[in-house]
Protein backbone atom coordinates (compact mmCIF):
# COMPACT_ATOMS: atom_id res chain seq x y z
CA UNK A 1 0.00 0.00 0.00
CA UNK A 2 1.41 3.35 -0.69
CA UNK A 3 1.85 5.49 1.99
CA UNK A 4 1.53 9.55 1.95
CA UNK A 5 5.40 9.62 0.69
CA UNK A 6 2.90 10.18 -2.71
CA UNK A 7 1.79 13.25 -1.33
CA UNK A 8 5.01 14.91 -0.69
CA UNK A 9 6.58 14.47 -3.89
CA UNK A 10 8.72 10.63 -2.58
CA UNK A 11 8.98 8.71 -5.91
CA UNK A 12 8.01 4.81 -5.74
CA UNK A 13 11.48 3.10 -5.20
CA UNK A 14 12.89 1.32 -7.90
CA UNK A 15 13.46 -2.53 -8.54
CA UNK A 16 15.14 -4.37 -6.06
CA UNK A 17 18.73 -4.59 -7.87
CA UNK A 18 20.17 -8.29 -8.21
CA UNK A 19 20.63 -10.58 -5.57
CA UNK A 20 19.30 -8.25 -2.71
CA UNK A 21 18.00 -10.77 -0.14
CA UNK A 22 14.54 -11.33 0.11
CA UNK A 23 11.73 -9.84 2.66
CA UNK A 24 12.24 -13.21 4.01
CA UNK A 25 15.29 -13.18 4.57
CA UNK A 26 15.93 -9.99 6.32
CA UNK A 27 12.94 -10.65 8.27
CA UNK A 28 14.39 -13.41 9.41
CA UNK A 29 17.68 -12.57 10.42
CA UNK A 30 16.27 -9.43 12.05
CA UNK A 31 13.65 -11.55 13.92
CA UNK A 32 16.87 -13.94 14.99
CA UNK A 33 18.94 -10.62 16.19
CA UNK A 34 15.70 -9.31 17.77
CA UNK A 35 14.98 -11.76 20.05
CA UNK A 36 18.58 -12.77 20.96
CA UNK A 37 18.33 -8.76 22.10
CA UNK A 38 15.51 -8.48 23.78
CA UNK A 39 16.34 -11.25 25.67
CA UNK A 40 20.09 -10.80 26.79
CA UNK A 41 18.76 -6.96 27.74
CA UNK A 42 15.50 -8.53 29.93
CA UNK A 43 18.01 -10.65 31.57
CA UNK A 44 20.48 -8.37 32.48
CA UNK A 45 17.34 -6.00 33.58
CA UNK A 46 15.84 -8.84 35.65
CA UNK A 47 19.16 -9.39 37.70
CA UNK A 48 19.59 -5.80 38.41
CA UNK A 49 16.40 -5.25 39.19
CA UNK A 50 16.59 -8.29 41.78
CA UNK A 51 19.39 -6.65 43.59
CA UNK A 52 17.50 -3.16 43.75
CA UNK A 53 14.38 -4.44 45.07
CA UNK A 54 16.76 -6.67 47.75
CA UNK A 55 19.54 -4.54 48.93
CA UNK A 56 18.45 -1.13 48.26
CA UNK A 57 14.58 0.18 47.12
CA UNK A 58 12.05 -0.75 49.26
CA UNK A 59 8.12 -0.40 47.54
CA UNK A 60 7.69 3.24 48.47
CA UNK A 61 10.67 3.41 46.31
CA UNK A 62 9.54 1.53 43.58
CA UNK A 63 5.80 3.63 43.98
CA UNK A 64 7.76 6.61 43.01
CA UNK A 65 9.47 5.27 40.15
CA UNK A 66 6.19 3.84 39.07
CA UNK A 67 4.94 7.70 38.89
CA UNK A 68 7.46 8.88 36.84
CA UNK A 69 7.44 5.86 34.44
CA UNK A 70 3.85 5.94 33.95
CA UNK A 71 4.61 9.61 32.57
CA UNK A 72 7.33 9.40 30.54
CA UNK A 73 5.77 6.36 28.36
CA UNK A 74 2.52 8.56 27.93
CA UNK A 75 4.79 11.57 26.59
CA UNK A 76 7.11 9.11 24.59
CA UNK A 77 4.07 7.68 22.85
CA UNK A 78 3.39 11.00 21.22
CA UNK A 79 6.35 12.99 21.54
CA UNK A 80 7.25 13.12 17.42
CA UNK A 81 4.19 13.21 16.12
CA UNK A 82 3.74 9.66 14.95
CA UNK A 83 5.53 11.07 12.26
CA UNK A 84 8.77 8.88 12.46
CA UNK A 85 7.13 6.26 11.27
CA UNK A 86 7.21 7.24 7.68
CA UNK A 87 10.56 6.66 7.75
CA UNK A 88 9.82 2.88 7.82
CA UNK A 89 6.54 2.87 6.31
CA UNK A 90 6.69 5.43 3.48
CA UNK A 91 8.03 3.67 -0.10
CA UNK A 92 10.80 5.81 -1.51
CA UNK A 93 14.32 6.98 -0.51
CA UNK A 94 13.52 8.08 3.43
CA UNK A 95 16.63 10.73 2.45
CA UNK A 96 14.15 13.09 1.26
CA UNK A 97 12.15 13.39 3.99
CA UNK A 98 14.20 12.87 6.84
CA UNK A 99 15.40 16.40 7.57
CA UNK A 100 11.54 17.17 8.16
CA UNK A 101 10.69 14.56 10.24
CA UNK A 102 13.69 15.36 12.64
CA UNK A 103 12.37 18.78 12.96
CA UNK A 104 8.95 17.92 13.74
CA UNK A 105 10.08 15.03 16.31
CA UNK A 106 12.63 17.61 17.98
CA UNK A 107 10.33 20.85 18.11
CA UNK A 108 7.76 18.18 19.58
CA UNK A 109 9.55 16.79 21.72
CA UNK A 110 11.50 19.98 23.27
CA UNK A 111 7.82 21.26 23.68
CA UNK A 112 6.33 18.39 25.58
CA UNK A 113 9.36 18.75 28.27
CA UNK A 114 8.95 21.87 28.58
CA UNK A 115 5.50 21.73 29.53
CA UNK A 116 6.49 18.85 31.65
CA UNK A 117 8.91 20.69 33.29
CA UNK A 118 6.25 23.25 34.68
CA UNK A 119 3.74 20.90 35.31
CA UNK A 120 5.73 18.36 37.27
CA UNK A 121 4.80 19.41 40.97
CA UNK A 122 0.97 19.86 40.06
CA UNK A 123 1.16 15.89 38.57
CA UNK A 124 3.33 14.24 41.09
CA UNK A 125 0.28 15.83 43.47
CA UNK A 126 -2.31 14.32 41.58
CA UNK A 127 -1.08 11.17 40.96
CA UNK A 128 -0.69 11.04 45.11
CA UNK A 129 3.25 11.23 44.85
CA UNK A 130 4.51 14.82 45.51
CA UNK A 131 7.76 13.55 46.02
CA UNK A 132 8.03 12.54 42.38
CA UNK A 133 8.15 15.97 40.99
CA UNK A 134 12.00 16.00 40.98
CA UNK A 135 12.51 12.15 39.32
CA UNK A 136 9.86 13.66 36.77
CA UNK A 137 11.68 16.64 35.61
CA UNK A 138 14.79 13.82 35.31
CA UNK A 139 13.49 11.24 33.86
CA UNK A 140 11.30 13.02 30.90
CA UNK A 141 14.46 14.58 29.76
CA UNK A 142 14.51 11.32 27.87
CA UNK A 143 11.35 12.46 25.83
CA UNK A 144 13.94 14.83 24.02
CA UNK A 145 16.70 12.73 23.67
CA UNK A 146 14.09 10.18 22.35
CA UNK A 147 12.78 13.00 19.85
CA UNK A 148 16.20 13.02 18.49
CA UNK A 149 17.20 9.45 18.59
CA UNK A 150 13.75 8.88 15.79
CA UNK A 151 15.01 9.50 12.52
CA UNK A 152 18.59 7.03 12.83
CA UNK A 153 16.45 4.66 14.98
CA UNK A 154 14.00 4.48 12.19
CA UNK A 155 16.16 3.78 9.35
CA UNK A 156 17.44 0.86 11.27
CA UNK A 157 14.26 -0.30 11.82
CA UNK A 158 13.53 0.08 8.25
CA UNK A 159 17.02 -1.70 7.39
CA UNK A 160 15.95 -4.81 9.87
CA UNK A 161 19.35 -3.48 10.89
CA UNK A 162 18.68 -5.60 14.24
CA UNK A 163 22.61 -6.46 14.53
CA UNK A 164 23.09 -2.73 14.99
CA UNK A 165 20.23 -1.96 17.25
CA UNK A 166 21.92 -4.91 19.78
CA UNK A 167 24.50 -3.21 20.13
CA UNK A 168 23.36 -0.23 21.00
CA UNK A 169 20.70 -1.56 23.26
CA UNK A 170 23.89 -2.72 24.84
CA UNK A 171 25.89 0.16 25.27
CA UNK A 172 22.10 1.67 26.66
CA UNK A 173 21.84 -0.78 29.02
CA UNK A 174 25.73 -0.94 30.43
CA UNK A 175 25.46 2.44 31.28
CA UNK A 176 22.16 3.11 32.42
CA UNK A 177 23.06 0.10 34.85
CA UNK A 178 25.90 1.53 36.04
CA UNK A 179 24.87 5.02 36.53
CA UNK A 180 21.42 3.33 39.08
CA UNK A 181 23.66 1.07 40.88
CA UNK A 182 25.75 3.24 41.95
CA UNK A 183 23.79 6.01 42.75
CA UNK A 184 21.57 3.65 44.03
CA UNK A 185 24.41 2.46 46.62
CA UNK A 186 24.85 5.78 47.65
CA UNK A 187 21.07 6.18 48.91
CA UNK A 188 19.59 8.39 45.90
CA UNK A 189 16.58 6.28 45.82
CA UNK A 190 13.70 6.62 42.87
CA UNK A 191 16.36 9.32 41.27
CA UNK A 192 19.21 6.64 40.81
CA UNK A 193 16.30 5.23 37.96
CA UNK A 194 16.20 8.80 36.64
CA UNK A 195 19.49 9.92 36.06
CA UNK A 196 20.76 5.47 34.62
CA UNK A 197 17.80 6.47 31.89
CA UNK A 198 19.13 9.87 30.89
CA UNK A 199 22.71 8.54 31.16
CA UNK A 200 21.56 5.50 29.56
CA UNK A 201 19.49 7.66 26.36
CA UNK A 202 22.78 9.61 25.88
CA UNK A 203 24.70 6.72 24.83
CA UNK A 204 21.71 5.48 22.54
CA UNK A 205 21.44 8.88 21.11
CA UNK A 206 25.35 8.43 20.25
CA UNK A 207 24.87 5.25 18.87
CA UNK A 208 22.34 5.45 16.85
CA UNK A 209 23.98 8.21 14.92
CA UNK A 210 26.58 6.09 14.81
CA UNK A 211 25.26 2.80 13.15
CA UNK A 212 22.98 5.31 10.86
CA UNK A 213 25.50 8.20 9.81
CA UNK A 214 24.34 10.96 8.18
CA UNK A 215 20.34 10.65 9.37
CA UNK A 216 20.59 13.43 11.96
CA UNK A 217 20.13 16.56 9.56
CA UNK A 218 17.50 19.06 10.23
CA UNK A 219 15.38 20.57 7.36
CA UNK A 220 12.13 21.96 6.67
CA UNK A 221 9.69 21.36 3.60
CA UNK A 222 6.45 22.49 4.02
CA UNK A 223 4.72 19.97 1.66
CA UNK A 224 6.19 17.09 3.36
CA UNK A 225 5.95 18.38 6.87
CA UNK A 226 1.61 18.60 6.07
CA UNK A 227 1.76 15.12 4.68
CA UNK A 228 3.62 13.78 7.60
CA UNK A 229 1.61 15.10 10.08
CA UNK A 230 -1.78 13.85 8.14
CA UNK A 231 0.37 10.31 8.73
CA UNK A 232 1.17 10.94 11.66
CA UNK A 233 -1.43 12.25 13.81
CA UNK A 234 -3.69 9.62 13.73
CA UNK A 235 -0.87 7.02 14.60
CA UNK A 236 0.44 9.48 17.39
CA UNK A 237 -3.17 9.61 19.45
CA UNK A 238 -3.66 5.77 18.68
CA UNK A 239 -0.25 5.52 20.78
CA UNK A 240 -1.14 7.62 23.49
CA UNK A 241 -4.11 5.99 24.17
CA UNK A 242 -2.57 2.63 24.13
CA UNK A 243 0.01 3.90 26.46
CA UNK A 244 -2.86 4.80 28.47
CA UNK A 245 -4.69 1.92 28.64
CA UNK A 246 -1.37 0.14 29.76
CA UNK A 247 -0.27 2.68 32.13
CA UNK A 248 -3.35 4.34 33.88
CA UNK A 249 -3.96 1.47 36.24
CA UNK A 250 -0.64 3.15 37.87
CA UNK A 251 -2.24 6.64 38.15
CA UNK A 252 -5.36 4.82 39.77
CA UNK A 253 -3.53 2.92 42.15
CA UNK A 254 -1.71 6.19 42.92
CA UNK A 255 -4.66 8.02 43.62
CA UNK A 256 -6.53 5.61 45.08
CA UNK A 257 -4.81 3.97 47.82
CA UNK A 258 -1.49 4.46 49.52
CA UNK A 259 2.31 4.64 47.83
CA UNK A 260 3.22 1.02 49.89
CA UNK A 261 0.21 -0.62 47.65
CA UNK A 262 1.26 1.01 44.40
CA UNK A 263 4.78 0.32 44.99
CA UNK A 264 4.09 -3.66 45.19
CA UNK A 265 1.33 -2.94 42.05
CA UNK A 266 3.87 -1.35 40.07
CA UNK A 267 6.30 -4.88 40.78
CA UNK A 268 3.72 -7.67 39.94
CA UNK A 269 3.03 -5.65 36.83
CA UNK A 270 6.55 -5.10 35.96
CA UNK A 271 6.42 -9.43 36.22
CA UNK A 272 3.37 -9.66 34.53
CA UNK A 273 5.21 -7.62 31.55
CA UNK A 274 8.28 -10.15 31.63
CA UNK A 275 6.73 -12.10 28.47
CA UNK A 276 5.57 -9.11 26.82
CA UNK A 277 8.97 -7.64 26.62
CA UNK A 278 11.01 -10.69 25.78
CA UNK A 279 8.22 -12.20 23.22
CA UNK A 280 6.40 -9.20 22.08
CA UNK A 281 9.04 -6.63 22.20
CA UNK A 282 10.99 -8.80 19.93
CA UNK A 283 8.66 -9.19 17.49
CA UNK A 284 7.49 -5.63 17.65
CA UNK A 285 11.37 -4.63 16.57
CA UNK A 286 10.49 -6.36 13.19
CA UNK A 287 6.53 -6.95 12.63
CA UNK A 288 5.14 -3.59 11.77
CA UNK A 289 8.25 -3.31 8.53
CA UNK A 290 7.48 -6.94 7.58
CA UNK A 291 3.79 -6.23 8.07
CA UNK A 292 3.86 -2.83 5.83
CA UNK A 293 5.47 -5.06 2.75
CA UNK A 294 2.63 -7.50 2.83
CA UNK A 295 0.02 -5.07 2.93
CA UNK A 296 -1.02 -4.99 -0.52
CA UNK A 297 -1.55 -8.79 -0.40
CA UNK A 298 -4.29 -9.52 1.50
CA UNK A 299 -3.80 -13.15 1.49
CA UNK A 300 0.11 -13.24 2.16
CA UNK A 301 -0.98 -10.91 5.16
CA UNK A 302 -3.72 -12.94 6.70
CA UNK A 303 -0.84 -15.93 6.41
CA UNK A 304 2.26 -13.64 7.68
CA UNK A 305 -0.39 -12.27 10.21
CA UNK A 306 -0.91 -15.60 11.59
CA UNK A 307 1.88 -17.23 11.52
CA UNK A 308 3.49 -14.38 13.64
CA UNK A 309 0.39 -14.73 16.45
CA UNK A 310 1.09 -18.55 16.00
CA UNK A 311 5.20 -17.86 17.21
CA UNK A 312 4.37 -15.08 19.54
CA UNK A 313 1.76 -17.11 21.57
CA UNK A 314 3.69 -20.56 21.49
CA UNK A 315 6.59 -18.25 23.00
CA UNK A 316 4.44 -16.20 25.68
CA UNK A 317 1.99 -19.16 27.01
CA UNK A 318 4.01 -20.97 28.88
CA UNK A 319 5.88 -17.99 30.20
CA UNK A 320 2.30 -16.87 31.72
CA UNK A 321 1.34 -20.23 32.79
CA UNK A 322 4.47 -20.52 34.98
CA UNK A 323 3.87 -17.00 36.78
CA UNK A 324 0.59 -17.25 37.20
CA UNK A 325 0.21 -20.26 38.92
CA UNK A 326 3.42 -20.16 40.81
CA UNK A 327 3.01 -16.00 41.93
CA UNK A 328 3.60 -16.87 45.48
CA UNK A 329 6.43 -19.10 45.55
CA UNK A 330 8.04 -17.32 42.67
CA UNK A 331 7.86 -13.25 44.29
CA UNK A 332 9.17 -14.59 47.67
CA UNK A 333 12.25 -16.53 46.08
CA UNK A 334 13.26 -13.63 43.67
CA UNK A 335 12.83 -10.30 45.67
CA UNK A 336 12.15 -11.71 49.06
CA UNK A 337 9.20 -11.84 51.20
CA UNK A 338 8.38 -8.38 52.23
CA UNK A 339 7.05 -8.40 48.17
CA UNK A 340 4.70 -11.11 48.94
CA UNK A 341 1.54 -8.68 48.49
CA UNK A 342 2.35 -8.14 45.08
CA UNK A 343 1.69 -11.98 44.39
CA UNK A 344 -1.52 -11.38 44.77
CA UNK A 345 -2.41 -9.40 41.92
CA UNK A 346 0.01 -11.23 39.57
CA UNK A 347 -2.29 -14.43 38.26
CA UNK A 348 -4.86 -11.56 36.75
CA UNK A 349 -2.01 -9.44 36.05
CA UNK A 350 -0.45 -12.81 33.53
CA UNK A 351 -3.62 -12.86 31.76
CA UNK A 352 -3.80 -9.10 31.32
CA UNK A 353 -0.21 -9.79 29.88
CA UNK A 354 -1.29 -12.85 27.20
CA UNK A 355 -4.16 -10.50 25.60
CA UNK A 356 -1.58 -7.66 25.14
CA UNK A 357 1.18 -9.53 23.27
CA UNK A 358 -2.08 -10.09 21.12
CA UNK A 359 -3.20 -6.99 21.01
CA UNK A 360 -0.02 -5.33 20.08
CA UNK A 361 0.55 -7.30 16.79
CA UNK A 362 -2.94 -6.52 16.18
CA UNK A 363 -2.13 -3.09 16.25
CA UNK A 364 0.59 -3.23 14.36
CA UNK A 365 -1.10 -5.24 11.42
CA UNK A 366 -3.57 -2.60 11.89
CA UNK A 367 -1.18 0.10 11.18
CA UNK A 368 0.56 -1.60 8.12
CA UNK A 369 -2.88 -1.40 6.65
CA UNK A 370 -3.41 1.79 6.86
CA UNK A 371 -6.56 1.35 9.95
CA UNK A 372 -5.31 4.31 11.63
CA UNK A 373 -9.38 5.46 12.48
CA UNK A 374 -10.04 1.98 13.85
CA UNK A 375 -7.12 1.96 15.88
CA UNK A 376 -8.22 4.94 17.66
CA UNK A 377 -12.11 3.90 18.12
CA UNK A 378 -10.45 0.76 19.74
CA UNK A 379 -8.17 2.52 22.46
CA UNK A 380 -10.29 5.22 22.90
CA UNK A 381 -13.34 2.48 24.08
CA UNK A 382 -10.57 0.64 26.24
CA UNK A 383 -9.55 3.66 27.97
CA UNK A 384 -13.02 4.84 28.18
CA UNK A 385 -14.41 1.93 30.12
CA UNK A 386 -11.25 0.82 31.95
CA UNK A 387 -10.98 3.87 34.04
CA UNK A 388 -14.36 2.85 35.95
CA UNK A 389 -13.37 -0.03 36.34
CA UNK A 390 -10.19 0.29 37.78
CA UNK A 391 -11.74 2.84 40.47
CA UNK A 392 -14.47 0.29 41.48
CA UNK A 393 -12.19 -2.32 41.28
CA UNK A 394 -9.60 -0.30 43.64
CA UNK A 395 -12.25 0.25 46.12
CA UNK A 396 -13.20 -3.45 46.31
CA UNK A 397 -10.05 -5.25 45.98
CA UNK A 398 -7.40 -3.21 46.46
CA UNK A 399 -4.46 -4.22 44.04
CA UNK A 400 -6.01 -7.28 43.17
CA UNK A 401 -8.98 -5.79 41.95
CA UNK A 402 -7.12 -3.25 39.64
CA UNK A 403 -6.21 -6.36 37.93
CA UNK A 404 -9.25 -8.20 38.04
CA UNK A 405 -11.23 -5.01 36.24
CA UNK A 406 -8.31 -5.08 33.63
CA UNK A 407 -8.84 -8.20 32.47
CA UNK A 408 -12.89 -8.22 32.23
CA UNK A 409 -12.36 -5.00 30.19
CA UNK A 410 -9.79 -6.66 28.35
CA UNK A 411 -11.32 -9.69 27.38
CA UNK A 412 -15.13 -9.06 27.42
CA UNK A 413 -14.77 -5.83 25.21
CA UNK A 414 -11.46 -5.17 23.99
CA UNK A 415 -10.33 -8.64 22.66
CA UNK A 416 -13.68 -8.79 20.27
CA UNK A 417 -13.81 -5.56 19.13
CA UNK A 418 -9.94 -6.24 18.36
CA UNK A 419 -10.86 -9.30 16.02
CA UNK A 420 -13.87 -7.38 14.39
CA UNK A 421 -11.00 -4.54 13.41
CA UNK A 422 -8.65 -7.46 12.16
CA UNK A 423 -11.62 -9.50 10.23
CA UNK A 424 -12.52 -5.75 8.38
CA UNK A 425 -8.87 -5.32 7.33
CA UNK A 426 -8.83 -8.92 5.82
CA UNK A 427 -7.91 -11.10 8.72
CA UNK A 428 -10.88 -13.54 9.39
CA UNK A 429 -11.48 -15.47 12.85
CA UNK A 430 -10.44 -18.28 11.76
CA UNK A 431 -6.81 -17.20 11.00
CA UNK A 432 -6.48 -15.67 14.57
CA UNK A 433 -8.23 -18.99 16.16
CA UNK A 434 -5.52 -21.57 14.07
CA UNK A 435 -2.54 -19.43 15.52
CA UNK A 436 -4.08 -19.46 19.16
CA UNK A 437 -5.34 -23.29 19.30
CA UNK A 438 -2.35 -25.31 20.20
CA UNK A 439 -0.77 -22.67 22.47
CA UNK A 440 -4.16 -22.58 24.20
CA UNK A 441 -4.27 -26.23 24.89
CA UNK A 442 -0.65 -26.62 25.89
CA UNK A 443 -1.28 -24.04 28.19
CA UNK A 444 -4.28 -25.58 29.88
CA UNK A 445 -2.80 -28.76 30.05
CA UNK A 446 -0.04 -26.90 31.55
CA UNK A 447 -1.73 -25.28 34.09
CA UNK A 448 -3.24 -28.55 35.41
CA UNK A 449 0.27 -29.91 35.74
CA UNK A 450 1.73 -27.51 37.24
CA UNK A 451 -0.65 -26.85 40.31
CA UNK A 452 -1.05 -30.70 40.71
CA UNK A 453 3.41 -30.66 41.13
CA UNK A 454 2.88 -27.86 43.35
CA UNK A 455 0.62 -29.46 45.80
CA UNK A 456 2.79 -32.55 45.55
CA UNK A 457 6.29 -31.22 46.11
CA UNK A 458 5.92 -27.74 47.77
CA UNK A 459 7.69 -24.55 46.63
CA UNK A 460 11.14 -24.89 47.53
CA UNK A 461 13.42 -24.44 44.84
CA UNK A 462 14.40 -27.76 43.85
CA UNK A 463 10.67 -28.36 43.62
CA UNK A 464 10.04 -25.50 41.72
CA UNK A 465 12.76 -26.25 39.26
CA UNK A 466 11.28 -29.85 38.91
CA UNK A 467 7.32 -28.34 39.19
CA UNK A 468 8.54 -25.87 36.27
CA UNK A 469 10.42 -28.20 34.05
CA UNK A 470 7.33 -30.97 33.91
CA UNK A 471 4.66 -28.17 33.19
CA UNK A 472 7.05 -26.98 30.16
CA UNK A 473 7.77 -30.57 28.80
CA UNK A 474 3.99 -31.33 28.76
CA UNK A 475 3.06 -28.26 27.08
CA UNK A 476 6.28 -28.85 24.27
CA UNK A 477 4.52 -31.98 24.11
CA UNK A 478 1.40 -30.34 23.50
CA UNK A 479 2.50 -27.76 20.74
CA UNK A 480 4.38 -30.47 18.84
CA UNK A 481 1.56 -30.73 16.42
CA UNK A 482 2.08 -27.27 15.54
CA UNK A 483 5.32 -26.86 14.26
CA UNK A 484 4.77 -27.18 10.72
CA UNK A 485 2.38 -24.30 10.60
CA UNK A 486 4.73 -22.10 12.94
CA UNK A 487 7.64 -22.56 10.25
CA UNK A 488 5.56 -21.54 7.47
CA UNK A 489 5.44 -24.80 5.39
CA UNK A 490 2.39 -26.84 7.00
CA UNK A 491 -1.36 -25.36 6.79
CA UNK A 492 -2.51 -25.65 10.76
CA UNK A 493 -4.08 -28.89 11.58
CA UNK A 494 -5.12 -28.15 14.92
CA UNK A 495 -8.81 -27.89 16.83
CA UNK A 496 -9.82 -24.63 15.69
CA UNK A 497 -8.56 -25.76 11.62
CA UNK A 498 -10.82 -28.40 12.01
CA UNK A 499 -13.61 -26.08 13.17
CA UNK A 500 -13.33 -23.77 10.76
CA UNK A 501 -12.27 -25.36 7.65
CA UNK A 502 -10.69 -22.59 6.21
CA UNK A 503 -7.26 -23.00 4.44
CA UNK A 504 -4.20 -21.17 5.57
CA UNK A 505 -2.96 -18.29 3.50
CA UNK A 506 0.87 -18.69 2.87
CA UNK A 507 3.04 -15.74 2.53
CA UNK A 508 6.16 -14.97 1.24
CA UNK A 509 7.83 -13.65 4.40
CA UNK A 510 6.61 -14.08 8.27
CA UNK A 511 7.16 -11.10 10.04
CA UNK A 512 6.88 -12.92 13.19
CA UNK A 513 8.65 -10.60 15.01
CA UNK A 514 9.14 -3.91 15.01
CA UNK A 515 9.19 -1.56 17.19
CA UNK A 516 6.39 1.04 15.60
CA UNK A 517 7.66 3.77 17.31
CA UNK A 518 11.52 2.37 17.90
CA UNK A 519 12.26 3.92 20.84
CA UNK A 520 15.99 4.14 22.69
CA UNK A 521 14.64 3.94 26.00
CA UNK A 522 15.84 1.35 27.59
CA UNK A 523 13.23 -0.38 30.27
CA UNK A 524 15.23 0.02 33.62
CA UNK A 525 15.89 -2.05 36.05
CA UNK A 526 13.06 -1.41 38.08
CA UNK A 527 10.84 -2.71 35.03
CA UNK A 528 12.22 -5.49 34.41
Amino acid sequence: MTGPATDAGVPAPAPAPPGTPSLGRKVGSAARWSLVNTMVMRLGNFVTGIILARFFLGPEAWGVYGIAQTVLLVLLSANELGVSLAIVRWEGDPRRFAPTVLTLSAASSCLLYAVLFAAAPAVARVLGSPEASGVLRVMCVCVVLDGLSQVPAGFLTREFAQGRRMAIDALNFVLSTAVTLLLAVQGWGAMSFAWGSVAGNVAALAGCCLAAPGTLKFGWDRDQARALLRFGLPLAGASMLALGVVNVDTMVVGSTLDQLALGFYVLAFNISGWPVRIISEAARRVSFAGFSRLADTPGALAGGFGRALGVVMTGTVPLCVLLAALSAPIVELVYGARWLPAAAALPWLMGLGLVRIGCELAYDCLVAIGRRRSLIGVQALWLVLLVPALVIGSGAGGIVGVAQGHVLVAGAVVVPVFLVALHRGGIGLGTVARACAWPFLGGAAMTAVVLGLERLLGDGVLALLATGAAGTLCYVLCVLPSRGFLRGSAPAAGPAAAATGEATGEATAVPTTADTAAPTTATSPAGS
